[in-house]
């Protein structure tokens, strides 16, 4: 049966539809906004995948280039692998829709967001995000929603709601917000130090601009929905976790109350999980019928949730966490500036076992990146690129390129930081960060953050302020009763509830992301987590500050200079010359390495010198200066003739010195004192009607000898 409904959202309607398009998908809908639409099918397979032990859900999101009257660009002419835009999308959607599924449910589930009509103005991924949840309430997978969107910008003191790509254009603050009806499920945000105030009323503001949309779902639900499927659920034999608990349950306890170091816990487990399944026969009494012998996916789960309690227990009895901290503890700090003797910038950053090294790199603007999208061609002079090897995490493992966390990670460290970059015109260089993470036990990204910063400065980026990063945990207990936690571990992030990840300066936030894996939390709960990080972020600060306060005065040794100039716009021709004759001689004579010139006439000369800069600059300069009659130039003969030689006085620009001009004495043949190339003073004296111009060289001598 088709049906459609419009709920409202920003200053347009969104619009789904289904029962018309993908029918054979578990269901499917169209959303619409404007001339923007979102094709999302949802499917899910029949029976749960063998002998796994997670929920195996997988979000897809693609830009079709139809979508906005394009073909693809490229050999194959066809839509390739994901764009980090898609990427990130796809992270978008599957962060908040993850925790609403059934425990135990493991059948393969995938929602495959399609983008087939663009607008270039409003942004399909929240459109993706509410069609995703809309058909996933209305299909018959088991999925605890709906889910709700709405990103709120703040520019120049005004809040817009669900704004354009042009809106969005220097906004101070920009949250992308998930929220279920009684909380929020997920945070996407940056600003330019933002106070922590205003984060909190623009998470309040979207909170309440979605709670239409989830009303709107609920409702057609309702009407058009259909009956979940009676999934079976992962079910282990009743008898298997009191076996479990009673073979492991006490020396977990004892591991986690008596070893606070990392690699020596880490062994201890290893070693208790390695005993735990070498002698399954002690779990025979818990075979079901069929089985030979219990399946290690069923005692791995119940075993990895008696440790989640254990982990937990020690928080809540003891105020105490596996590594010995309190709740609001950090680890210990330590940061390092100019650890490479050739880059532009570099710095290492270490907060307990989570170590980065950092590099920045500077370029001209032949090295932005330029990046494809429904919108256009856009040009990017700033990149943060994360690595997470395996060594990191002492796992011997090849490295096979960058997959979602790593992009994704990486977008959230330079949302950080380029809060506090400065104007390309105040600083045109390209600027590119990249974080190598040497060791992680939780939020490397937070660390890159640090170190990304620090070596910022250190490669002398006029940073507005300095900026780091930290994470905030979540373990919720009986009742309302709940512990934030401070600068997680890698074990708390996978038994705990929460990832909040909070970076900004000491005047505001200039990122925050959340990850949940509750079906949501009430703003109150995330305004203290704000607070709290707010501490353990001046903390960390005082820490990168002691090393390095500010940008160093100088760039690198190493790093390109860039100067500018401007010339009239009806000159840019003589700049460039035919096919770019007149750049390529200035670079081949000055010794420059590039020159860029933009639309309005701006000049950007990059040279890995000053003084093959300040030659580029007085050659271009040159270009469009107007001769002056009485003034005295540099020259070069360019061509002899019986009468006299022509001669390049001003870049660009001949005259001609007449035999008679030559010298005080007699010249018979000109060519018998001078040739091609020489060089010498001359005196423009005349510019005549029809525009050419007399020098004189003995002129030039007379005066410069008077």
């Amino acid at each position: 049966m088709s049906s459609k409904i419009e709920i409202p959202f920003g200053t347009e309607n969104l619009i789904l539809e289904t029962g018309t398009l993908a029918k054979q998908a578990n269901a499917s809908v169209l959303a619409t906004v404007g001339g923007t639409s979102v094709l999302v099918a949802v499917a899910m397979s029949p029976k749960a995948r063998e002998g796994i032990d997670f929920f195996p859900l997988m979000v897809e999101y693609q830009e079709k280039a139809y979508a906005a009257g394009k073909i693809p660009g490229g050999f194959f002419k066809r839509e390739g692998r994901p764009t980090e835009k898609e990427t990130l999308t796809a992270r978008i959607i599957d962060r908040p829709i993850r925790p609403l599924f059934p425990d135990g449910f493991y059948n393969e589930v995938v929602v495959t967001c399609n983008v087939i009509s663009s607008d270039g103005e409003n942004d399909p991924d929240i459109i993706a995000t509410v069609a995703a949840s809309a058909a996933l309430h209305i299909s018959d997978i088991p999925f605890d929603g709906p889910i709700g969107s709405a990103r709120v910008i703040k520019k120049e003191g005004e809040v817009i709601v669900n704004p354009t790509y042009a809106q969005r254009e220097e906004a101070d603050l920009e949250i992308f917000v998930v929220s279920v009806k009684d909380g929020i499920v997920m945070i996407e945000g940056e600003g330019r130090e933002v106070p922590e105030a205003e984060v909190v009323e623009a998470l309040e503001n979207c909170h309440e601009k979605i709670q239409p949309q989830i009303e709107a779902q609920n409702k057609w639900q309702k009407e058009v929905g259909k009956e979940k499927q009676d999934v079976a659920l992962f079910n282990p034999h009743p008898d298997l976790k009191d076996k479990v608990r009673a073979a492991a349950g006490d020396k977990l306890k004892e591991i986690y109350t008596t070893i606070e170091e990392k690699g020596a816990r880490q062994e201890a487990l290893s070693a208790l999980w390695d005993g735990l399944i070498e002698d399954k026969s002690q779990f025979n009494d818990c075979l079901r019928e069929g089985e030979e012998e219990v399946p290690t996916a069923h005692i791995f789960t119940i075993y990895d949730h008696i440790e989640y309690e254990v982990v937990r227990d020690l928080i809540f009895t003891k105020n105490q966490r596996a590594d010995g901290r309190k709740t609001d503890e950090l680890r210990d700090l330590d940061s390092k500036i100019g650890v490479l003797p050739r880059t532009h910038g570099s710095a290492v950053f270490t907060r307990g076992q989570t170590q980065s090294l950092a590099t920045t790199t500077l370029g001209t603007k032949r090295d932005e990146q330029m990046i494809e999208g429904l919108t256009g061609l856009n040009y990017r002079n700033f990149m943060l690129h994360y690595n997470f090897p395996a060594f990191s995490v002492g796992e011997a493992r090849g490295s096979r390129g960058p997959g979602r966390r790593e992009i994704g990670h990486g977008a959230l460290a330079a949302k950080a930081i380029r809060g506090v970059l400065p104007s390309k015109e105040d600083f045109p260089y390209t600027i590119r960060i990249v974080s190598e993470i040497l060791e992680s036990n939780g939020s490397s990204s937070m660390a890159s953050v640090c170190a990304g910063c620090l070596s910022l400065m250190d490669a002398g980026v006029p940073i507005t302020n300095p900026v780091a990063g930290i994470s905030i945990g979540l373990v919720l207990g009986e009742g309302d009763q709940y512990a934030l936690l401070t600068d997680i571990m890698g074990l708390e992030d996978h038994h705990g509830d929460m990832d909040y990840k909070i970076a900004g300066s000491t005047k505001g936030i200039t990122a925050i992301q959340l990850d949940l894996k509750v079906k949501g939390l009430p703003i109150k709960i995330l305004t203290e987590g704000i607070d709290q990080a707010k501490v353990a972020r001046t903390k960390i600060l005082e820490c990168m500050t002691a090393t390095i306060d500010k940008p160093k005065d100088e760039l690198s040794q190493y790093a390109p200079r860039l100067v500018m100039t401007q010339v009239p716009v009806d000159k840019i021709g003589e700049v460039i010359g035919p096919g770019g004759k007149m750049i390529k001689r200035i670079i081949e004579e000055t010794g420059c390495e590039t020159i860029d010139i933009n639309d309005e006439g701006q000049v950007t000369i990059a040279s890995m010198d000053g003084e093959s800069a300040d030659k580029a600059v007085a050659f271009v300069d040159g270009l469009v200066a107007k001769p002056e009659v009485g003034k005295i130039y540099d020259a070069k003969v360019a061509k002899v003739a019986n009468f006299g030689v022509f001669v390049e006085f001003m870049p660009g620009k001949q005259g001609l010195v007449h035999v008679s001009e030559m010298s005080e004495e007699y010249v018979k043949d000109v060519s018998t004192i001078v040739k091609v190339g020489d060089e010498f003073k001359v005196k423009l004296f005349e510019i005549d009607r029809q525009g050419r111009v007399n020098l004189s060289k003995k002129r030039a001598e007379q005066e410069l000898a008077a």
